[in-house]
C-alpha cells in the first residue's frame, strides 16, 4: 500500500483541484492514479492537458485508445493502470477476448488491434526506435502515418500515470478491484 497521499478534490493543492474535479466527473469516481499525481500540480496538469488533446482531437476511437493504453500499462508492468484500463476498455467496447490477450501480454486475434498493440509496445520496448517492419505492419493494418505519431502521445500519457503508480503502488478503487492484475498473473476478465 502507498505511503504517498492520494488526494481528493478537497485535499489537493490549489493547482490540482480543477483537473481532479473534472476527472472525477468523467469517470464517476476519483482514479487513485490522478489523486497521486495531484501531489505535483505540474504533473497532474501536464497529464490532464495531454490526455484531453489525445482524447479530444485524436483520431483513435475509444476502443483503440483503450487498447493502446492497456498495452502500455502491461508493457510498463503497472498493476494499477492495467486494472483501471481493463475496466475502461470493456466500458469503451473492447471485446473481452482482446482485453484478456492484452492482460496476458499477448497480441489479440483481431489484426487491427494486434497491430496497434504491437506498435505501442514496440515504441516502449525500443525506446522509440521503430524499424521499417514496425511501421509497415502498423500502416498495413489501416492506420495512417499520422496515427503513428499519435501513438507517441498515448505512450507519453501512459508513462506519466504508469510511472507514478509504479512508484506509489496505490490501492485499487472499488470499481477497479475486479480487474486486479499482477505481472505474470493476468487474471481474466
Amino acid at each position: 500500500m502507498t505511503s504517498y497521499r492520494i488526494h481528493t478534490v478537497d485535499t489537493a493543492p490549489e493547482g490540482a483541484k480543477q483537473p481532479l474535479m473534472l476527472l472525477q466527473e468523467a469517470f464517476g469516481f476519483m482514479p487513485n492514479g490522478a489523486g497521486l499525481m495531484a501531489n505535483s500540480p505540474a504533473l497532474l496538469s501536464t497529464f490532464f492537458s495531454a490526455f484531453g488533446h489525445f482524447r479530444g482531437s485524436g483520431t483513435f476511437g475509444p476502443d483503440e485508445r483503450q487498447v493502446l493504453l492497456l498495452s502500455n500499462a502491461v508493457a510498463n508492468g503497472c498493476a494499477w493502470a492495467v486494472a483501471f484500463h481493463s475496466l475502461e476498455a470493456l466500458a469503451d467496447g473492447v471485446e473481452p477476448a482482446v482485453v484478456d490477450a492484452l492482460r496476458r501480454g499477448e497480441l489479440p486475434a483481431d489484426p487491427r488491434m494486434a497491430a496497434l498493440s504491437a506498435t505501442t509496445r514496440a515504441f516502449i520496448g525500443k525506446r522509440g526506435h521503430l524499424d521499417d517492419a514496425d511501421v509497415t505492419a502498423f500502416t498495413a493494418a489501416g492506420f495512417t502515418e499520422g496515427q503513428l505519431f499519435e501513438v507517441i502521445a498515448g505512450a507519453a500519457i501512459s508513462t506519466t500515470t504508469n510511472y507514478a503508480a509504479n512508484v506509489a503502488r496505490p490501492p485499487l478503487e472499488p470499481p477497479v478491484r475486479p480487474y486486479a492484475w499482477t505481472e505474470g498473473h493476468w487474471g481474466g476478465v
